[in-house]
């Protein structure tokens, strides 16, 4: 797994242990698609829903109202990291 994917992964695990500042500053200036997604989900767990919103956009995969719980998707992120980092 590529260092990249495993500070994503690092900051998922950050975000579903509450530690929102960690995670934010992990993904914040990484120029990733799930990164972007992450980030998302960071300010949808803050509250603060247009900056969410823009963040979904960015990230093209998937959009605010997809999910409801936010662990649950932040699992799914994690699962995407994993389905990239296999061997082809």
């Amino acid at each position: 797994m590529s260092k990249t994917y495993q500070d994503l992964i690092l900051a998922v695990h950050k975000a579903l242990n509450g530690d929102w500042d960690g995670s934010h500053k992990i993904v914040q200036d990484m120029d990733l698609d799930l990164a972007r997604w992450t980030h998302a989900v960071l300010h949808k767990i803050e509250g603060d829903e247009p900056n969410s919103r823009y963040w979904y956009s960015r990230s093209r995969l998937c959009e605010y109202e997809d999910y409801e719980n936010t662990k649950d998707e932040l699992s799914r992120i994690t699962e995407h990291i994993n389905d990239l980092s296999l061997p082809k």
